[in-house]
């Protein structure tokens, strides 16, 4: 297709061009340039992907699209340059057009039903207060809400009186599902006893003369990974810690049999299920994973800090011959702690005592807490987040900043509800228990509403970390829109042009990423199922796949330890997507056309 020469035109037919295609319509001469450039490169772009489906595309930080396509890449690489072509134009951008409603919903080109937009507000203090609220019901010790615990609940009902009070209608779903327990402050001990035979090894006396004994400290030193089991394991036990290496050779895997597992990451075994699974395959008692590599000296000046991880049940119960191996213990150690254990055990004379106290072959009560604003229809759009976080950290970025979105945004959602009256389609916010140990409430809710939702969703919103860092500016201040419907992308796309041009401040400081992706569950162009949007899209049965949108920040260092906390939080940051996705839930929700 001929290139269009958008500087030959007027700003007049620019705007109606942008119009016409249903892209915002102020701004410079230059920015309706860039506008229409980008959107048409998106329109030629999916038609490629249609012709081969394996292909994905995606827009860049800097404003270019990527894809796996090399077809793809030279069609940007051609239209990355200026625009030369004189428009004999109108005949080409025709022929584009209707081939694309031949293939595509005609709506998202002009053909069809054109929404307004209009950016909802956005509170800043009101989500650090949210925020705030929901870290102040952290566990008395270990500071987390961990699914299945009393400080779960309090979240969950915390988010579901402030549903009420913003004069929805509220339902708190609760649902019984597989999940471990951290039942008591756990203990990890290495001793090197001292010279003197007369004293009990390990002992306060032994300790006196000359032995050497080292307390690790919870959640710093170490943390208990998913669906641990119990170990109860003493001085005296002179229980053996076998080197796993990086878990790679089988025979020492073996030589672990009836003792304690000690493993590095980086071989053909990666990931806590694979781990844990083989450690039960060949009986060991417990299982030591430590960090040498991950984030090492960002959390902690030189150390790399231990994280949790989540664990298959349905696999480690597998390898188990059937049954949850519920006195095999697993925790993931910190670098110096590693070595320190190393050092007196491993390469010296010393020994190691394990006070690991989880019930894993058990069952615990989680919580979605949601609220509606009941439509005309019966047609529905939700935005929702998880308010659990890891056992052993207040969770601050995940994914508290993502419920104090929702609740900010279900706050604004219920002005423009009083103000506008009844919406056309049905307006529902809810948030997530038990998604750090596998999606389990999302994945409860899903299973529970298929058949309503397989009818009625028209757009599930998910905000999961949609954070920056409070040091952004040290750490990169990126923040992703993705989706997997080309009609909502070009929609969204429309609102962050808005976004940006109404909010210039916000815009110079960060960088707002969007992508599309449009492949099958599993492939590196699918929606990933690795957080609450993943059931909406692939769990409604039939091979029919939901429509969603989702946010995700730059990410956090502290992500999963005991330092993420309230220091790390950016509030202002929440507001792009909080404005960008809550204007669009109240466009879908006041047009039911769209």
């Amino acid at each position: 297709m001929s290139e269009i020469d958008y500087s030959s035109m007027k700003v007049s037919e620019l705007k109606d061009l942008c119009k016409s295609n249903s892209l915002q319509v102020s701004g410079k001469k230059t920015e309706l340039i860039e506008r229409l450039t980008t959107h048409f490169t998106v329109v030629e772009a999916i038609l490629e992907h249609e012709k081969s489906p394996n292909n994905f595309i995606e827009l860049d930080g800097g404003g270019g699209f990527s894809s796996n396509s090399a077809t793809f890449q030279r069609m940007f690489a051609e239209k990355a340059g200026p625009h030369t072509v004189k428009i004999i134009a109108a005949f080409a951008l025709s022929l584009l057009m209707i081939s694309a409603v031949l293939i595509i919903q005609p709506a998202w080109l002009g053909f069809g039903h054109e929404l307004e937009f209009e950016l909802i507000d956005y509170d800043e203090t009101m989500a650090r207060q949210y925020a705030q609220d929901l870290v102040d019901l952290g566990h008395p010790e270990w500071t987390g809400r961990m699914s299945g615990t009393d400080e779960e609940a309090a979240a969950a009902q915390m988010i579901e009186e402030h549903f009420k009070s913003l004069g929805m209608t509220t339902t708190l779903h609760s649902y019984e599902v597989e999940m471990h327990h951290v039942n008591a402050e756990p203990s990890v001990q290495v001793c090197t006893p001292g010279n003197n035979p007369l004293l009990q090894p390990c002992s306060f006396l032994d300790e006196l003369a000359g032995g050497e004994l080292h307390t690790f400290e919870h959640r710093i030193d170490y943390v208990i990974q998913g669906f641990s089991g119990s170990s109860l394991i003493q001085f005296g036990d002179n229980a053996p810690v076998v080197d796993l290496g990086n878990g790679s050779d089988e025979s020492l895997w073996q030589q672990a049999s009836g003792g304690i597992g000690y493993v590095r990451g980086g071989g053909s075994i990666t990931g806590n299920t694979a781990l844990m699974s083989k450690a039960a395959e060949n009986d060991l008692v417990s299982l030591i994973r430590v960090n040498k590599d991950y984030n090492c000296g960002k959390v902690e000046t030189t150390d790399c800090v231990p994280i949790f991880k989540g664990t298959s049940i349905e696999a480690i119960t597998e390898a188990n011959g059937g049954s949850v191996p519920t006195e095999l213990s697993f925790i993931a150690m910190s670098k110096d702690a590693g070595e320190i254990l190393e050092a007196a055990v491993i390469n010296g004379s010393g020994t190691i005592s394990l006070d690991i106290d989880v019930t894993n072959d058990g069952t615990r009560t989680i919580y979605v807490p949601c609220g509606e604003f009941k439509g005309k229809s019966s047609e529905v759009v939700i935005a929702g987040a998880h308010h659990d976080t890891v056992y052993s950290g207040p969770g601050a970025i995940d994914d508290t900043s993502g419920s104090a979105s929702i609740m900010e945004m279900a706050r604004q959602i219920s002005k423009v509800v009083n103000e506008t009256g009844t919406p056309d389609r049905t307006i529902r916010f809810c948030t997530w228990g038990g998604e750090e140990e596998g999606l389990y409430g999302s994945r409860a809710y899903v299973s529970e509403m298929k058949n309503h939702l397989k009818k009625d969703l028209r757009l599930y919103i998910n905000l999961d970390m949609n954070h920056v860092d409070a040091d952004f500016a040290n750490r990169g201040n990126s923040l992703t829109l993705f989706t997997n419907n080309v009609e909502d992308y070009l929609n969204v796309e429309t609102i962050k042009d808005r976004y940006i041009s109404e909010n210039p401040d916000i815009a110079n400081k960060y960088e707002i990423r969007m992508s599309i992706l449009l492949g099958k569950k599993g492939a590196e162009d699918g929606m990933p199922y690795n957080s609450d949007h993943g059931p909406f899209v692939y769990d409604l049965g039939s091979g029919s796949n939901g429509r969603a949108v989702v946010c995700y920040g730059s990410g956090s260092w502290e992500y999963h330890t005991y330092k993420d906390n309230m220091e790390r939080f950016n509030e202002e940051s929440l507001g792009v997507s909080v404005t960008i996705y809550g204007t669009y839930l109240r466009a879908l929700a006041y047009d039911i056309e769209s």
